[in-house]
């Protein structure tokens, strides 16, 4: 299950997910585009981003700056979420 987490100016949508069974907690990005979305995946606390499609390098080192940024804050969501949902 994922939980929205930001909309950034451009419309790129910020996701995340319970703390999985391996402790992961994946980030999930899209930005809508005319055919569908742009997206990538981020698996914390490691910062192994993933399924890149569509995002630019600058684009790409705007969002790890965002996630490495917001990290502390959605790992804490993600612990909170998975103990409501068990």
């Amino acid at each position: 299950m994922f939980y929205d987490y930001a909309e950034l100016e451009d419309g790129t949508q910020v996701a995340y997910s319970n703390v999985l069974d391996d402790g992961v907690v994946e980030v999930s990005i899209e930005r809508p585009i005319e055919l569908g979305f742009d997206s990538a995946r981020c698996a914390l606390p490691a910062f192994e981003w993933s399924d890149i499609e569509g995002f630019t390098d600058d684009d790409m080192a705007y969002l790890d700056t965002f996630v490495h940024n917001n990290a502390p804050l959605i790992l804490r969501l993600a612990r909170e979420a998975s103990k409501n949902y068990a």
